[in-house]
């Protein structure tokens, strides 16, 4: 058994023009880990997350995934983005399909998994997710935490190494953020390299084992939550939990 880290960064930087967006990351998430990536708005948070799987290139620095290296494009890029699940704040369903179409459709087009074992997969991630009985419906006819226990089990359907979450709540009526973070929870305590950045403290606190602040494109700290909510070592993440945690 090597200690590979599923996620590997080294030296990352990437600019949108002007902007320093990301600035010399060095991060690792081992295999089964948590990590939870907090800031403030414009911190990067979302750009490195959507590094990890290429939807933004970078301009130098190294990303691995499981061991290998991020291939630049081409079918190397899709096997490897078949490896690693994304969640998005918007679902990004396809609307004319059903739900349980949605999530049959990669495993049988991309890892050529047969439809009957596909929709058998599938029906038992709808299951895992609690929305077994909304198989038949079209996302329109779903509530927003529905459609996005839905994503989850579209992208678990890929049978990933790693699961990415880009602010997975941040669109949702607060009275569905807790089904959707239930859901995490539980593929977090299930074993799922996981990384996830959100707003929600609460998750931070009971799921993460890490908790990454970022602030200006930089890695400011990283520490396990308790570390980190109770003692933070930078005067940027005491500013930042002073502002969030007294609302």
């Amino acid at each position: 058994m090597t200690n590979t880290a599923m996620i590997r960064m080294a030296s990352v930087d990437k600019h949108f023009g002007e902007l320093h967006v990301l600035r010399d990351i060095n991060l690792e998430v081992d295999s089964g880990q948590v990590v939870v990536v907090l800031g403030p708005s414009g911190s990067g948070k979302s750009t490195l997350c959507r590094t990890i799987n290429r939807l933004e290139p970078i301009d130098s620095g190294i990303i691995e995934v499981d061991g290998k290296r991020l291939p630049e494009e081409g079918k190397a890029l899709a096997a490897l983005r078949a490896d690693v699940g994304m969640v998005f704040q918007s679902f990004n369903l396809f609307a004319h399909k059903t739900i349980l179409e949605n999530v049959t459709l990669g495993p049988t087009k991309v890892r050529k998994t047969s439809k009957a074992a596909a929709a058998k997969d599938g029906l038992a991630l709808l299951e895992r997710v609690g929305i077994a009985n909304q198989q038949d419906k079209y996302p329109a006819q779903l509530s927003g935490g529905q459609q996005q226990r839905a994503a989850i089990a579209r992208a678990l359907a890929m049978k990933p190494k790693v699961m990415l979450f880009d602010e997975p709540t941040s669109a949702l009526d607060p009275e569905m953020v807790q089904e959707v973070l239930d859901v995490m929870t539980t593929l977090a305590a299930d074993g799922m390299t996981m990384l996830v950045v959100t707003h929600e403290m609460g998750f931070a606190r009971r799921a993460a084992h890490r908790v990454v602040f970022m602030s200006d494109g930089e890695i400011v700290e990283d520490a396990a939550p308790d570390a980190f909510f109770s003692n933070p070592s930078s005067d940027r993440a005491k500013d930042f939990l002073g502002k969030i945690l007294t609302h």
